[in-house]
């Protein structure tokens, strides 16, 4: 059976009854209500500055770059790195801690480790280049490479060879993926993990036939036969 309405309720204006129900639930919470917008405007005006301060921050950050860049293109690689107080500029050490939020800051970094590992300082290259944040694909490949012979420089041959093995996976090809297996077989060798090393100097030989690397990898294979039989 359906329902009868009343005079009242067929009377009653649906829109005006919505407005009503809304302004009692608004009055009843308004401080619940009046938090969370306020919140919200918060939360989005700390976007918007943030937004304004890393544009800023960027812009400033390449600017020096570029001076630095410039030093290290004609090989001062001390200035480059440290900058020169009496011209005022920063080099990229000071860019690369100041701004290290930055794609400048970033790149900074990488450029601060080549600078350090120029002039003789393997150890403070190695920790630079532990902040820097390589590139996806091939363009990545290199940065993580010299990450591995920092590593290796350094004496840490475990760590060396993972990031060897690393720099190979970065991007697959046929010319940076069989240089740096070798690599990594090389160091496992090393470390007298000759199995590893003989399946990675394998891989290089039967994946890549055709790489620079095969005759040393050939070569490394028989001194591991030699060496463990």
């Amino acid at each position: 059976m359906s329902k009868k309405f009343t005079k009242e309720e067929l009377e009653r204006d649906p829109l005006l009854d919505f407005y009503v129900k809304s302004s009692n639930y608004f009055i009843a919470n308004r401080v619940t209500i009046l938090s969370i917008v306020v919140t919200l405007l918060v939360v989005v005006a700390v976007f918007i500055g943030y937004g304004f301060y890393s544009s800023d921050q960027e812009a400033k950050a390449q600017n020096l770059l570029a001076i630095a860049e410039a030093e290290y293109s004609q090989g001062d690689y001390l200035k480059a790195l440290k900058g020169d107080e009496f011209e005022l500029t920063f080099g990229f050490e000071q860019i690369a801690d100041n701004y290290s939020g930055t794609d400048a800051g970033n790149l900074a970094s990488y450029y601060a480790a080549v600078s350090n590992f120029k002039l003789g300082n393997t150890l403070e290259a190695l920790a630079y280049m532990q902040e820097f944040k390589p590139a996806d694909g091939i363009m990545g490949v290199g940065a993580v490479s010299f990450h591995a012979s920092l590593l290796e420089a350094n004496e840490s041959f475990e760590k060396a060879a993972r990031m060897y093995e690393k720099a190979a996976e970065w991007d697959v090809n046929d010319t940076t993926t069989p240089y740096n297996l070798f690599k990594a077989a090389n160091v496992y060798f090393k470390m007298g993990e000759f199995e590893k090393a003989r399946e990675l100097a394998e891989q290089v030989v039967e994946e890549y036939p055709n790489s620079q690397e095969v005759a040393q990898s050939q070569r490394l294979q028989g001194r591991i036969a030699v060496v463990a039989g």
